[in-house]
């Protein structure tokens, strides 16, 4: 029942996933941006948009990756050592640098730093 819980939601947000891609590349006349005079590709704001939201999603699911280990095996260790708990705390906070940099590269991205 979990299984097929996960399976569907995670139907859904590839779903949505590709519906947001597909309205950020063909957007509506309505929302479309005026002639510019840059010598730029029409397709580059797109298509950095896409590609941060690639690099800030992929941080934060391999940040969910490895907390769920850590996580699990932290509260066992902590049940049957509790003065363990600082130390478990550092390995469980280590995978956060993961969703920190995807969101830096994220804002980059879109900033047009690089």
């Amino acid at each position: 029942m979990l299984l097929s819980r996960r399976i569907k939601l995670s139907g859904i947000t590839i779903i949505a996933g590709i519906v947001i891609a597909l309205f950020t590349i063909f957007s509506p006349p309505a929302f479309a941006q005026e002639e510019s005079t840059s010598s730029g590709s029409d397709l580059a704001k797109p298509i950095l948009a896409l590609a941060a939201s690639i690099a800030i999603a992929g941080g934060l699911i391999g940040t969910g990756n490895a907390q769920q280990g850590i996580g699990a095996a932290g509260m066992g260790i902590i049940a049957e050592k509790p003065e363990k708990f600082g130390q478990v705390l550092f390995f469980f906070v280590i995978p956060e640098t993961l969703w920190i940099i995807g969101f830096v590269l994220g804002i980059i991205l879109l900033l047009d730093i690089l």
